[in-house]
């Protein structure tokens, strides 16, 4: 199965793998130099603990590149402008007492609180449920409080 990622969340993650990589691992890695060189490395806590520390940022450095390499990276920008609802729309919609909300179809590894609301992923429900619908459509989505029934009001591509 294809995994999507928006530009700027691809760019998000690049960044995050060129820090861990380019700033974080060689500042640890001369941290543990500097631990190791005090002596007897089985008694010292500030090796063991860098050596921990750098097989976490390993094992996020290695996460990061497969992860970079298997997504398809998908610009809302440049799409070719449709009427109907695809990754990296944004989407606004409208529930059954006339409350309406805006949200961007992106990929998982997007959803960060940090960027504030708005974002959910193409493989949530309500995502799925949008996917290829059109402006005026109406989509019944299942929740634990019961189901809602949301009629697309606009669809934008930025």
């Amino acid at each position: 199965m294809k995994k999507y990622i928006t530009r700027a969340g691809f760019e998000r993650l690049r960044e995050q793998f060129r820090r861990l990589l380019y700033e974080e691992r060689p500042r640890v890695t001369h941290e543990v130099s500097v631990a190791a060189a005090h002596g007897d490395r089985s008694e010292n806590y500030e090796y063991k603990l860098g050596k921990k520390k750098l097989r976490e940022i390993d094992a996020k450095i290695h996460r990061l590149q497969k992860q970079l390499e298997e997504y398809d990276v998908v610009d809302p920008a440049t799409r070719p402008r449709t009427d109907r609802v695809f990754f990296g729309a944004t989407v606004t919609v409208e529930d059954e007492v006339g409350a309406c909300t805006t949200y961007q179809i992106v990929g998982g590894d997007e959803l960060d609180v940090s960027l504030g609301p708005g974002r959910i992923s193409y493989e949530a429900p309500l995502g799925r449920a949008l996917l290829g619908k059109r402006k005026g459509d109406a989509v019944v989505v299942r929740r634990p409080a019961g189901d809602v029934e949301l009629t697309i009001v606009r669809i934008e591509w930025k």
